[in-house]
């Protein structure tokens, strides 16, 4: 899926391997004032660990900002980006795709963070552990992660092959 997509992102930011997914297609008549104009938008989830943008051609000026800090952005891009964070923030209730964004080895924090990041809304630390460890997707390791002066942190990992074969049944991922 996103052949063009994949190429263009892969072209204009050096980004490859990451989740990308169709968001919708924009053909206001009036998006574009020099001329007629039809844009298959997707959204990608990228760890920013992972990569740095690499500029290219028509993207000569490519780099990261915080969702508070975008700068302001030509014709109608402005609402595409604002319909990307609308999709992100009801598709990270339903489907766990949150996980893309995280390292393979998390702390159940650094997944509530990820969360409240994406919703921006601060969760009740009891509930979200409760509800995400009721789903019985994360597999705890015998391993812990240092996290400043507290005790060590439970680290998890995300039982992709478990949510493929629920999903299947018809398992429902609902925060």
């Amino acid at each position: 899926m996103g052949v063009a997509g994949r190429r263009e992102l892969e072209e204009e930011a050096g980004l490859r391997n990451v989740f990308l997914e169709q968001l919708y297609t924009f053909g206001a008549v009036d998006r574009d004032p020099r001329e007629r104009v039809v844009s298959v938008a997707y959204y990608a989830l990228v760890k920013l660990a992972d990569f740095s943008t690499k500029a290219a051609t028509d993207a000569a000026d490519a780099r990261w900002f915080p969702i508070s800090k975008v700068p302001r952005l030509a014709f109608d891009h402005a609402n595409i980006l604002a319909t990307a964070l609308t999709r992100l923030k009801g598709k990270v209730r339903y489907q766990p795709i949150g996980f893309e964004l995280l390292p393979p080895k998390f702390t159940l924090s650094q997944l509530q963070h990820l969360y409240e990041a994406v919703l921006e809304t601060n969760l009740d630390k009891r509930n979200f552990r409760k509800k995400v460890l009721g789903f019985d997707l994360l597999l705890p390791l015998k391993e812990t992660q240092m996290a400043g002066r507290h005790r060590p942190a439970q680290l998890f990992r995300f039982d992709t092959d478990k949510y493929a074969k629920l999903k299947k049944r018809g398992f429902n991922f609902e925060l």
